[in-house]
């Protein structure tokens, strides 16, 4: 009888193993929709190819489920109807989990679809896991359970970089260049209510919106940055646009501090270290020169495929995961998504948080500075001799926003 006791027990705790790593050696794809082509392929690209990298050199602890994620890419050339015709496609492969980034006039219609689809065909739900876009309705009036947010929106950004921005007194004349979508007017607005609140002296002395990826010739916004007396520029303006802004102000001979999201996305450092631009800081979750695990990964992925990673909320994103399919003890997306709820893990920063009221990761940011390499920051972005060293890292709580998202979990 004792015999049998200690048999039933070694048994059940064999089984609770096998049920705690039931998902591990299983492939999980994830559709990637993405813009692989036309003017903002550059940066799609390289998403592609650091989302593919990190998939492929998850350590252990790194990846507690145990699982292989392979990403399946989709080319939505960057349209927000070729994105809900690739999500249909998604379905009908049965895939179940999708990623994208690349712009919130993508991402609003793509969650709301997301939605629409699972609300519609229970036993084929998808997971939305946002690694870029970054339009605050997106965890706010817009919010949804199926998705969840890895990079910090733009009011969480935005409250870091006017947080800093108050100590920087030569910053009197505000030109607001950026893109004529729900992120860029998002941008705007929030810059104005951090600034009204950290520096009310500050003068907004001009305001452009640009057509998404269409303009070729920034020269006449350049000599209206100009004409406006301007002495600080701030953009969330990213890919071509951005880069040939730069290359516009640079022709322009307009070298004032800039102030911006996405100057360390593909293209744009080297035009800055072609204007030889040494007054650029960017508000962002990471920075150049990480050493440790992320340093690793910078350096693997530049010798494998001669390009800069820096997309590193690819590396949360899959960490994040496999953590609540651990925690699920599943693949099933029904379930890894109420464990992703209210995760906590590892990340490139620490300690990372989904918070489960909005699905919005809670992490630092850091301000960065473009300079020279150096001795104490070295890696060398894009061939240019420079650097995005960091300046000042601002704690979670210090980027924390409040939500006004009512989620509806299904039932």
């Amino acid at each position: 009888m004792h015999f049998t006791i200690k048999t039933l027990a070694a048994c059940a705790a064999l089984a609770c193993v096998g049920s705690a790593f039931a998902q591990s050696g299983q492939t999980v794809r994830i559709a990637m929709i993405e813009g692989f082509s036309g003017p903002l392929g550059n940066v799609g690209t390289n998403m592609q190819k650091s989302l593919q990298y990190v998939a492929a050199h998850l350590n252990a602890k790194e990846n507690p489920a145990g699982v292989k994620f392979e990403i399946v890419p989709m080319d939505s050339k960057s349209s927000p109807q070729e994105a809900l015709n690739l999500l249909k496609s998604a379905v009908d492969q049965d895939i179940h989990y999708v990623a994208q980034g690349n712009g919130s006039n993508v991402g609003i219609p793509l969650s709301d679809a997301v939605t629409k689809s699972n609300a519609r065909n229970p036993g084929k739900e998808v997971l939305y896991l946002n690694y870029a876009a970054v339009d605050p309705d997106l965890t706010n009036s817009k919010c949804s359970y199926w998705h969840f947010s890895f990079d910090g929106n733009t009011s969480m950004k935005m409250a870091a970089l006017t947080n800093f921005m108050k100590s920087q007194l030569a910053t009197h004349k505000v030109y607001l260049n950026n893109q004529n979508y729900s992120h860029g007017h998002q941008v705007a607005k929030y810059f104005k209510e951090g600034m009204a609140r950290n520096r009310p002296d500050v003068q907004i002395v001009g305001e452009d919106y640009v057509p998404l990826a269409q303009v070729k010739d920034f020269a006449p916004y350049a000599a209206k940055i100009k004409a406006a007396g301007a002495d600080t520029l701030v953009t969330g303006s990213w890919g071509q646009d951005f880069t040939l802004l730069v290359k516009a102000l640079n022709d322009a001979g307009l070298d004032i501090p800039i102030y911006a999201y996405y100057a360390g996305v593909t293209g744009t450092p080297t035009a800055l270290a072609q204007g030889k631009y040494e007054r650029v800081y960017q508000i962002a979750y990471n920075h150049s020169n990480y050493g440790g695990r992320m340093g690793e990964l910078m350096k693997g992925y530049k010798a494998q495929y001669n390009d800069d990673f820096y997309a590193f909320a690819m590396y949360n994103m899959l960490v994040g995961l496999s953590h609540a399919m651990a925690k699920a003890k599943s693949t099933d997306p029904v379930k890894v998504a109420a464990a992703l709820s209210d995760i906590r893990f590892e990340g490139f920063n620490g300690e990372s948080q989904m918070r489960k009221t909005d699905h919005q990761l809670q992490q630092g940011m850091w301000i960065s500075h473009w300079q020279k390499v150096d001795a104490k920051n070295s890696y060398d972005v894009e061939h240019t001799g420079y650097t995005f060293a960091p300046v000042q890292y601002l704690e979670p709580y210090i980027a924390s926003t409040p939500t006004s998202c009512q989620m509806k979990a299904p039932s």
